[in-house]
């Protein structure tokens, strides 16, 4: 299954593979937890997309 990122370089969206994306939270200066993914592109490139807690639960990927 492969996921969808904006690649801000490139200006347009790619799709990575679930082996190159991991799970992670975020925590705001005002202690609020963001949840969100990280995507590594072929050139070496990380992506970032912040999802909703229940599309992070949803998910079986590795985090980190």
């Amino acid at each position: 299954m492969a996921i969808e990122f904006y690649d801000v370089k490139l200006r347009k969206k790619v799709a990575l593979d679930d082996k190159d994306v991991m799970k992670t939270t975020f925590t705001t200066k005002n202690g609020q937890t963001r949840y969100g993914l990280r995507g590594k592109t072929k050139d070496g490139r990380n992506l970032t997309k912040f999802v909703s807690k229940a599309q992070w639960d949803e998910l079986k990927l590795k985090e980190g």
